[in-house]
């Protein structure tokens, strides 16, 4: 393991360990190990090639080279060659390498679209023209 690479990192859950439950974290955790319940923190979680989790996660960022049965939710979204995603993802940032086995949605947020949904809408809807020059609905 490079030596960067556990930066930030101030829990790790063992091959041999299987944790049934939650696990809320304010730091980044390495789980090589097996967890069944969701797994949420404010740093960053890798899940190795050995790792399992049962639920989903939710993270600053979030690498996954192991199996994941649960939606992951983080800024920024890695998948590494040997993993496998069974849910759904919601990222800022999504990188899949080839090889990474994903089944699931994917939905991009970004900080537009919740300044977008912010702002309540007082305006009567825009009608655009066609290429006929007919009115039709903005969509």
């Amino acid at each position: 393991m490079k030596k960067n690479s556990q930066k930030h990192v101030e829990t790790m859950i063992g091959e041999d360990a299987v944790i049934n439950g939650e696990i809320s974290l304010n730091g980044g955790a390495i789980i090589s190990g097996k967890v069944v319940g969701n797994v949420q923190t404010e740093g960053t979680v890798r899940v190795t090639r050995t790792g399992t989790v049962e639920g989903d996660m939710k993270a600053l960022e979030a690498t996954v080279g192991g199996t994941v049965h649960g939606n992951v939710q983080a800024d920024k979204v890695i998948l590494r060659s040997a993993s496998k995603v069974h849910g759904d993802i919601i990222y800022k940032q999504l990188m899949i390498e080839e090889g990474a086995n994903f089944e699931g949605r994917c939905d991009l947020v970004s900080s537009k679209s919740q300044e977008e949904t912010a702002v309540p809408v007082a305006s009567p809807m825009a009608k655009s023209e066609d290429s006929r020059g007919e009115s039709s609905p903005p969509y």
